[in-house]
């Protein structure tokens, strides 16, 4: 197998990339960064989460996170509240201004990803998941 691999993981590096690329623009158009819109997707439907567990549910470092969160703070979008049960935590949500923008956003976002993605069959769809599952596997076993 040798080397391999690095043909695919560099293929599914560029796929994403590109995603990120086409995605980005129409966050971009909406006033946000990608990072920003992780965070507000991530909480929009929700009450709002643990610091920490918006950091597992979304694709931010977790020294990035806590810069991101002060912008969308700054900018009104979200609030943070410590937690009465942890002093050293914070519960993070949407401000009513925050959810407004979830409400206008996050249909726009998604709408024009189904439109990059209009041309992929649903079997299609199945069997990139199915591979990429069990990639993710192989990478949990070894510790990654």
């Amino acid at each position: 197998m040798g080397e391999r691999y690095l043909k695919s993981i560099r293929l599914l590096a560029e796929c994403m990339q590109a995603f990120e690329r086409l995605s980005g623009q129409h966050v971009r158009e909406c006033g946000l960064t990608h990072a920003q819109f992780d965070i507000i997707a991530t909480l929009g439907n929700t009450p709002g989460m643990p610091y920490k567990e918006l950091g597992e549910r979304t694709l931010i470092t977790k020294g990035t996170l806590t810069g991101v969160i002060e912008r969308l703070e700054e900018k009104g979008l979200v609030e943070r509240e410590r937690s009465a049960d942890d002093k050293r935590s914070f519960f993070i949500r949407l401000t009513p201004q925050g959810e407004k923008l979830f409400a206008q956003v996050f249909p726009y976002v998604v709408a024009k990803g189904a439109e990059l993605f209009a041309s992929v069959q649903e079997t299609e769809f199945a069997a990139l998941e199915r591979e990429l599952s069990h990639l993710k596997q192989v990478l949990a076993r070894a510790g990654a």
